[in-house]
């Protein structure tokens, strides 16, 4: 069963957009996800930054 999660701030950087939204537990996350086709990259972290982070320097391994 998925969680149905509700994404706020949500900003996009190159293919990569990045979220912040509380887990289960009511903590915050954020979230960091490529968008591009066949890419897969998703990651959870405990701060923006590092989403960011993330966000900025992902490459891409399918081209």
């Amino acid at each position: 069963m998925t969680a149905n999660r509700r994404f706020r701030r949500v900003v996009r950087i190159g293919p990569v957009q990045v979220a912040t939204y509380y887990d289960g537990r009511g903590r915050e996350k954020h979230t960091a996800v490529c968008t591009a086709p066949r890419c897969g990259f998703a990651t959870d972290y405990d701060s923006r930054a590092a989403a960011e982070l993330a966000a900025r320097t992902h490459r891409c391994a399918i081209r």
